[in-house]
């Protein structure tokens, strides 16, 4: 059976703001086909119609899918009308949701530029949980894991670091402590008053592949019990007997995506939180 080539396509990405919302959505559209390669362009923070002007120049050498978030009524309709020109789509993505939202709560929209970047509690709050999660990566400060409102265990390399720091952009202050062959962990996980503590498992044979990936990559020839396969089945039922033991919540990461342990880790942190 031939195998299908992959097709390139331009995506503009056109927004007032940082763009986020922009790149997470094309991501998810194009990650629905097969085959499907976008080559992005990102105009971000473009809030004068001499930056527009450019952007629609850009759009028209390399035609393709047009997606905007811009708050400016007359930017989007300068846009729009050079996308409709050009018989280029053009696409601003959060419409729909916002004028649901509109008619639901019978209010009109304030148009404001970067008005969801707002330095508001809601902001310090993720930025603090950052900090927290960098003070308290990989077991470091464990006299302060009871501040936490989520403590990640897992042996090396089940993406803890990745998914507190994730976990923190959602305003959740996450410590992550790795389980290391003959060192003991912290008493303070194994406290009355601890906060949530949940365990990383993995396949061993998905762990040895990402271990030897790793080895590779950093160009270490010497692998020792890292990588021994019979040593990493310990490892990795060692640990599933001490998450049963100590009865905690555990999330497999074996196949899933940062986004998806955090929002399975987040899950856990809503039903500790119920009374």
């Amino acid at each position: 059976m031939r195998e299908r080539l992959a097709i390139y396509c331009n995506v503009h990405l056109v927004s007032d703001a940082t763009g986020e919302t922009l790149a997470g959505v094309m991501r998810a559209t194009c990650a629905q086909f097969d085959n499907i390669l976008p080559v992005e362009h990102s105009y971000f923070l473009v809030r004068s119609a001499r930056q527009l002007e450019r952007v629609i120049k850009e759009i028209e050498e390399a035609p393709g899918i047009v997606m905007f978030t811009l708050s400016n009524l007359e930017h989007r309709a300068l846009l729009e009308d050079a996308c409709k020109a050009m018989d280029m789509p053009c696409v601003a993505v959060l419409d729909p949701v916002l004028d649901i939202t509109s008619r639901y709560l019978g209010q009109e929209l304030n148009h404001r530029v970067g008005a969801a970047r707002k330095l508001n509690a809601e902001y310090f709050k993720r930025i603090d949980a950052l900090d927290f999660a960098m003070y308290h990566d990989d077991g470091q400060q464990h006299i302060e894991l009871s501040e936490a409102d989520v403590i990640l265990v897992g042996v090396s390399r089940t993406s803890k670091t990745p998914t507190s720091v994730y976990l923190a952009h959602r305003g959740v202050k996450a410590a992550n402590v790795p389980m290391v062959p003959g060192v003991p962990l912290p008493p303070e996980l194994f406290a009355k008053d601890r906060p949530l503590v949940v365990g990383l498992l993995i396949s061993a044979d998905r762990l040895i592949h990402i271990r030897r990936n790793r080895l590779v990559a950093m160009k270490e020839t010497r692998a020792g019990s890292y990588t021994d396969e019979e040593d990493v089945r310990r490892e990795v039922m060692d640990a599933q007997k001490l998450f049963e033991r100590e009865g905690w919540p555990t999330v497999d990461v074996s196949r899933r995506s940062i986004e998806e342990t955090a929002a399975a880790v987040l899950n856990l942190l809503a039903e500790h939180r119920e009374p």
